[in-house]
């Protein structure tokens, strides 16, 4: 088995893609992984070490077609404050303003509820779902890439990541790593200290258009709370901003107005919410869903972002696209 270098040095881009090569191809034993990571993660992740890790794993991914101006839009999770699934419910939201999502997501892995837990816990039979997601998002505009269906070098990680119940790399790798390709995406990071060390590696790998957002209290989605760190990214090139709710014409209120809890706890908040239930929750959705909306050209400012994204609530379409995704998932 291989013997991982130390955290110091940092690597550069070429020589994270061979480790990480190594480490998904399971040349390294799980001890040697754990403590790997854990001592990275400690020291701090570099753009060259999270671009050459995200390579690697590339690399070894089983593709999938995407409509034309398919997008993304998840969380490096991790963040510590399980709120419900903000991300799941803005691309029910975005996909029914007519863009496609392809949605790539996981069971939870240091949450107590990720997209895959809650949508299962909504009725929609996840591997149906991930086997079904080309068509879906064909003939709905949506689906879901299971991260387990078209990652396989993952199998021997998933578990590690379990036991660690800890952020690592993984988590800023997974976004980076859609295998629809997409070429747009609303990439929320838990640590806004970060945000431009992960748009430097999304430039190194090139991107139409990406925006990586992250509260100020270290939430993995524009934060209703205070403000946001915000990078835009545009081929290899990327510039910082500030967000906050008020760009969307929305209020504010604190993290513990979208705590979220197990599976069941969070389709229940996101079912309410697509029959129209105000509140935290929608305003939270809004902004995202407004930030995606301008990702993907549909609009042009936070607030006609916002706007589109509430009338796909309000209109119902939002929730008819769920039972229709059920439905042809059964």
């Amino acid at each position: 088995m291989r013997t991982l270098p130390q955290a110091e040095p940092h690597l550069d881009e070429s020589e994270a893609e061979d480790v990480f090569g190594a480490l998904l191809d399971g040349e390294v034993d799980e001890a040697e992984t754990a403590r790997f990571l854990c001592d990275l993660s400690d020291r701090g992740e570099t753009a060259s070490e999270i671009a050459g890790a995200a390579r690697a794993l590339r690399a070894r991914l089983l593709p999938v077609t995407a409509p034309d101006g398919a997008i993304d839009v998840c969380g490096t999770g991790g963040d510590g404050h399980h709120t419900l699934n903000v991300s799941t419910a803005v691309s029910l939201v975005v996909a029914a303003c007519g863009v496609p999502v392809a949605k790539h997501g996981n069971r939870a892995a240091s949450s107590k509820a990720g997209a895959a837990d809650t949508l299962e816990a909504l009725g929609l039979d996840m591997e149906a779902a991930g086997r079904t997601a080309e068509k879906s998002l064909e003939i709905l505009g949506i689906g879901f890439l299971f991260a387990a269906n078209h990652h396989p070098a993952m199998r021997r990680i998933q578990p590690i990541r379990q036991r660690l119940a800890r952020r690592t790399i993984f988590n800023l790798m997974g976004p980076l790593s859609n295998p629809a390709g997409v070429g747009m995406q609303l990439i929320g990071i838990a640590r806004p200290a970060y945000v431009p060390i992960y748009a430097d590696a999304m430039a190194r790998l090139g991107t139409e258009r990406t925006l990586i957002a992250s509260g100020d209290e270290g939430l993995d989605e524009l934060s209703l709370a205070g403000g946001n760190e915000v990078a835009e990214v545009r081929g290899h090139e990327w510039e910082m901003r500030r967000a906050r709710a008020s760009d969307a014409g929305l209020p504010t209120a604190p993290i513990e107005a979208i705590r979220g809890g197990d599976a069941r706890h969070n389709a229940r908040a996101l079912q309410a919410l697509l029959m129209g239930a105000p509140g935290p929750y929608r305003d939270a959705v809004l902004f995202n869903a407004a930030a995606a909306l301008m990702v993907a050209g549909r609009a042009t400012d936070y607030v006609g972002g916002a706007a589109m994204a509430a009338e796909a609530l309000d209109t119902g379409a939002a929730e008819r696209l769920l039972a229709d995704w059920i439905e042809l998932a059964r």
